[in-house]
């Protein structure tokens, strides 16, 4: 069981770790509205890698093969989701600037965060082949217990990575409460948006 909670700490810190288009936009969107928006999209993100980790643990070897048709449609919903995000936060950085009503303003944020980052990272398949080659290449048979254990504290890591992630957007919100402060982070995040996402089609 000690073997099955650390493998899936690690797990869960392997995917959540690398910086990615989902973290950037988490950051972003914590700095720019609330501490309480950005936990909840945290949860939703780790709620994601937990549910992969979960079909990945479930599914076993039968899993990769069947996502591989489908790996390109859902790559490239991938990306136009992403270019929708960063084109229109970046809109709408600019359009407050102009107005000078950069303040904090509800339309700022999803209305269901925790719902919206959820669906944002379930788009990438990549989650569930990276937890279905990791239970594949264990070389340890894992019982009922202890596949529970591994999806738990995957989900854990995950959450306190992204919880993490969420607080230090929370933090670059409060320094760059100014007008071009908040202009500056958004398009700056609206363009790693869009580099990651084209990143995806090459």
């Amino acid at each position: 069981m000690t073997a099955a909670l650390v493998a899936g700490l690690l797990a869960g810190f392997g995917i959540a770790i690398p910086v990615g288009a989902v973290a950037t936009y988490l950051v972003a969107l914590t700095a720019r509205t609330s501490w309480k928006t950005g936990a909840f999209a945290a949860l939703g993100v780790a709620t994601a890698d937990g549910l992969y980790a979960l079909i990945a643990a479930v599914g076993g070897a039968a899993l990769a093969p069947l996502l591989l048709p489908i790996l390109l449609p859902l790559r490239l919903v991938s990306v136009l989701v992403l270019l929708g995000l960063a084109f229109w936060g970046g809109l709408k950085a600019v359009r407050h600037y102009r107005d000078r009503r950069m303040a904090v303003q509800r339309s700022d944020a999803p209305r269901h965060p925790y719902l919206s980052l959820l669906g944002m990272t379930m788009l990438n398949p990549t989650t569930v082949i990276y937890f279905a080659a990791l239970i594949l290449g264990s070389q340890a048979s894992l019982g009922p217990v202890e596949l529970a254990v591994f999806v738990l504290a995957a989900f854990t890591a995950s959450a306190s990575w992204q919880l993490l992630l969420a607080c230090g957007g929370a933090l670059l919100g409060r320094i760059l409460t100014g007008e071009r402060g908040r202009l500056a982070t958004t398009l700056v995040s609206s363009c790693l948006i869009t580099g990651f996402a084209l990143n995806l089609l090459f």
